[in-house]
């Protein structure tokens, strides 16, 4: 029966598939050039545009609208929210959700950004996971949690059913006050249990009642299921109140039927409204049961789950995290490996339900709709990769909430997997997921900011914005914009979270410059195919046996942690991996040493820990080596079956004789121990010894450098190449191997100004590569019969390497323009410092200008360029020369070709360096301002002075080119 429900699955996979794949839109890659340079809007950022409290207003809509189209955004998600409580609401109503006045305001959003030629995506409910106020008590999302006690006997124990319920009731972070509880099951077992059918059940007619305990050492363990134990996090009026229960087909049909009903009848057709329909975080807090839950698992697997739930579930809090993994009720070591099987049982019959009776239920009402489906389609009970594989946009997540403690752009641990890292791990999955679904638009909430809001700068959005394309995205949504009445609210404005997107920021007029970039980068990436042949099969069904599922993108704990450094190693070292599942492989077609899944291919496969495996996959595996594939087992070789309690001894078997089978290939078979560090060189080891697949042969690797591949639709071929080293530059040689440069010219596309350039490679196709801080290189080889004539790339730092230079560092005159307090103070400095370093000028914000007078003789050679280098600067940097600007730079290398501004004689040097707000803002106490307290001195969000203005040193150099028409401002 087990079997037979996961051959539907696949089934169910593969009808998606055709649903949500990209289709080739056979450009040529010069046609793909031409929409490049001006990328249409919906390749340009959206945000999620936070509606707080619903207090919205038609002509402040239509204002921030045009407000986001003027900066380069291209589309809004429309999100309700609650609003925030330490804000000034100016009096303001809320609207109801779904009343005719809030479905008014849509009208208003839909027409403004249909003039504007923008997107509008519409988030499901408000908050998150979405629920109402509305909903009747059987559709209201319910759980199942245990409880036991310790008793000694003999002993009469009396007992309180109300107070075992209330002792069972989870810590969760948003509790529904409304919920109800009773009790399902209450049994005495013996200490420790040695089998399911140890316990003496108890029944509990009264609510109070004593029962005789026996001598010896017992567990009174108890069941308690709770209906409406969750409450919908900041939702909206009209869409706050309980959680929805995603397990029960009826409820969430009629939800969202309510949902597109009331606005349709409005307004008419949401298509060609909205791009999509978004489901926000599917928080939900260890949800684990609807009414037929016992029945339709009996019906699946054979057997009772509810005699097993005392000893699978473990005691949870917030997030539905266990608090500990120790067995609630004591048990044997014998039983507990059963009970480890009955585990992963329950695991993956609720991640089948949940497909069944919510994704595809969603899916198919956006469908219905004419719109697409976009949702972060993971959490505590999905398939981490199937759940995502049939939504049109699947979603990942980005994070700078900890950016001051996990060091994004400084640091990249290898001992904790969440330091150094913007993106989360959960983008893995849902990219991979897109990858096999044959999607190339992967979604991201990008850089969510509950933390460092008014710390944020552009070059830090950058770094994490990089890091997140590395994942494997191809889009962002900002996380977020905030509708605030900025006319009337005093600053910051209604502010709920995100990294202070804000025209009363400081860098908000240079913000589209980040988003011209996103633009062409995600046009670039949504024009390509991403290029893997090395797949990774992760341990997570043994990790759903013994501690259960857990709460992505943010586990409080994993199986196999260093599990993301074996991907990033392959992706360090010059090669393409995707994720793959159990599912997966078995639906996989084999041929000649390929694992073929849709359009994608594969020749290896890792398995990271993996234990346990369904005897049909290891056949699968078997057949994959025996035509030539080749498997590396890291860490440990799978030896047992999942699943199936008391009737797994034959499954137990055929695993092992099997894997005994593909062991005897020893050229295709690999058993390997992982590091305790240093993953990268470990990885480029193995795969120089084992001859694994990679198609760039890096010279230096670095753990900052990561690279992408992706293949366009006429043949040509892209790399994306990036260093989110925030302070550091990295030189390293790469080559090029022959399926990329044969037959094709090597160009680099320049994501910051649009224009391309020819890369000149070396005979055997390498380039040395010297990437700067917070720096990506998209190098194109386009499929070409002729040579297209292109200046030679020639960035500023490499015409500067090794030349003199005249110091500038000294003797500045300076005027501090203060954004907020609306004064200047003028100053001299002798030498330039950080500004957070000193008393006077720490608790600056706005503008700081550095102002001297620079002699210029003007050289007769018409090939001798003048290359101002800032050298280190804290904040955005515009240089101005005579009256005339001369460049913005908002990350990296701040290098200024100044030749065509320069004339003979004396000349005014500007320099404007933009700082963020925080160190000013620290002066605020909270009286002064309730809203930035909260966000920069609250103690679980205090943060430390941030650099600020030109450290340098300042530097001026006048060197020959030689090739002008190719040096470019980079």
């Amino acid at each position: 029966m087990k079997q037979l429900q996961h051959i539907l699955l696949l089934f169910s996979l593969g009808l998606v598939l055709t649903q949500c794949q990209s289709k080739p839109d056979g450009m040529t890659t010069e046609q793909l050039y031409a929409e490049f340079r001006q990328p249409s809007s919906e390749y340009r950022p959206f945000v999620r545009w936070w509606w707080n409290g619903d207090k919205v207003e038609a002509n402040e809509l239509v204002r921030e609208l045009r407000l986001l189209k003027e900066a380069g955004i291209g589309g809004v998600e429309i999100n309700p929210i609650a609003f925030p409580s330490y804000c000034d609401s100016l009096g303001k109503p809320s609207l109801q959700w779904l009343s005719p006045e809030w479905i008014e305001m849509l009208k208003v959003c839909f027409d403004e950004a249909d003039s504007l030629d923008m997107t509008c995506d519409l988030l499901v409910g408000s908050g998150w996971p979405f629920g109402g106020e509305f909903l009747h008590e059987d559709e209201r999302a319910q759980i199942v949690v245990n409880y036991a006690e310790p008793v000694t006997g003999p002993t009469t124990l009396t007992i309180i059913k109300d107070s075992i319920c209330a002792k069972a009731m989870p810590k969760v972070s948003s509790p529904y006050k409304g919920n109800t509880k009773e009790l399902m099951l209450l049994r005495l077992y013996p200490n420790p249990a040695t089998h399911v059918n140890d316990g003496i059940n108890i029944l509990a007619t009264d609510s109070v009642f004593n029962i005789d305990i026996p001598e010896g050492q017992y567990t009174l363990a108890a069941l308690v299921k709770i209906n409406g134990f969750l409450e919908v996090i900041n939702g909206a009026p009209g869409a706050a109140g309980p959680v929805l229960d995603h397990f029960n087909k009826e409820a969430v049909e009629k939800y969202l039927n309510n949902m597109s009903g009331k606005i349709e009848a409005q307004i008419g057709p949401l298509k060609g409204r909205i791009r999509a329909l978004f489901t926000d975080s599917m928080e939900l807090e260890g949800a684990n049961w609807t009414s037929d839950m016992a029945e339709e698992f009996q019906k699946r697997y054979g057997y009772d789950i509810t005699d097993y739930l005392p000893f699978i579930l473990f005691k949870i809090g917030s997030m539905g995290s266990a608090l500990n993994y120790d067995p609630v009720v004591p048990v044997t070591t014998d039983f507990q490996k059963e009970i480890q099987r009955a585990r992963y049982d329950f695991e993956d019959f609720k991640a089948q339900l949940m497909n069944e009776r919510f994704t595809e239920t969603y899916i198919n009402w956006c469908h219905s709709l004419g719109v697409k489906a976009r949702a972060q389609a993971y959490g505590r009970g999905f398939y981490p990769l199937e759940n995502a594989m049939g939504y049109d946009i699947p979603e990942g997540e980005s994070w700078t909430t900890n950016w001051l403690r996990h060091k994004p752009g400084e640091e990249m641990s290898e001992a904790d997997y969440r330091r150094g890292r913007a993106y989360t791990m959960v983008n893995k999955f849902v990219s991979s997921a897109a990858h096999l679904a044959g999607n190339r638009t992967v979604s991201c909430e990008e850089m969510t900011n509950t933390y460092t809001v008014f710390n944020m700068g552009l070059d830090q959005l950058k770094l994490g914005g990089d890091q997140s394309a590395m994942s494997g995205v191809t889009h962002s949504v900002f996380h977020g914009f905030n509708y605030s009445p900025n006319l009337e609210a005093p600053f910051p404005g209604w502010v709920r979270y995100g990294a202070f997107y804000s025209e009363r920021n400081n860098w908000w007029p240079y913000f589209h410059l980040y988003n011209d970039y996103k633009a062409r980068l995600s046009y670039a990436l949504q024009h390509g195919t991403y290029y893997a042949d090395i797949a990774i099969l992760n341990p997570e069904n043994d990790m759903w046996s013994t501690i259960g599922m857990q709460n992505e993108p943010f586990p409080n704990t994993t199986r196999a942690p260093y599990k993301t450094m074996i991907w990033e190693a392959i992706n360090k070292c010059g090669g393409g991996v995707d994720y793959v599942s159990e599912n997966i492989i078995n639906q996989s077609i084999i041929k000649k040493g390929n694992l073929c899944f849709n359009q994608r291919k594969y020749n290896t496969l890792m398995l990271i820990d993996v234990e346990s495996l369904h005897p049909k996959t290891a056949e699968q595996l078997l057949k994959f080596v025996e035509t030539g594939g080749k498997i590396v087992c890291i860490d440990t070789i799978p030896y047992q079956s999942l699943g199936m309690p008391g009737n797994h001894q034959k499954n137990d078997s055929i695993v092992k004789a099997t894997m005994g089978k593909m062991m005897q290939h020893k050229e295709q078979f690999v058993f390997i121990e992982p590091p305790k560090e240093g993953f990268i060189a470990w990885y480029d080891s193995l795969m120089h010894a084992e001859n694994l697949p990679h198609y760039l042969d890096i010279e230096s690797p670095d753990p900052f450098v990561m690279q992408n591949r992706y293949t366009t639709d006429d043949g040509s071929e892209m790399i994306l190449l990036s260093n989110s080293h925030r302070y550091h530059a990295h030189q390293t040689k790469i080559t090029f191997h022959k399926e990329l440069t044969h037959k094709r010219q090597a160009q680099i596309w320049d994501m910051q100004t649009g224009e391309r350039y020819i890369l000149p490679l070396a005979d055997d196709g390498s380039y040395t590569f010297d990437l700067g801080p917070v720096e990506s290189v998209l190098v194109v080889f386009e499929k070409t019969n002729k040579n297209i004539n292109l200046p030679s790339w020639q960035p500023l730092h490499s015409i500067i390497k090794g030349m003199p230079a005249k110091d500038l560092s000294n003797d500045w005159d300076i005027s501090l323009c203060h954004s907020l307090l609306k004064d200047t103070i003028n100053a001299h400095f002798d030498t330039l410092f950080d500004l957070k370093d000193s008393e006077t000028y720490q608790h600056f914000c706005g503008t700081i200008i550095y102002r001297k007078i620079i002699h210029f003789d003007k050289d007769v050679a018409r090939n001798v360029s003048t290359i101002l280098d800032l050298g280190l600067v804290e904040g955005i940097s515009e240089v101005i020369v005579n009256g005339q600007p001369a460049g913005v730079r908002y990350y990296g290398r701040r290098l200024y070709d100044l030749s065509p501004f320069l004339a003979e004689g004396q000349n005014d040097l500007e320099i404007r360096v933009i700082t963020t707000m925080g160190n000013y803002l620290k002066t605020l106490n909270r009286e002064e301002n309730l809203t930035t307290w909260l966000y920069v001195n609250h103690p679980k969000r205090d943060q430390p002075l941030q650099p600020m203005g030109i450290i340098g040193p300042v530097k001026l150099f006048k060197t020959v080119i030689t090739s002008p028409e190719g040096t470019i401002p980079h």
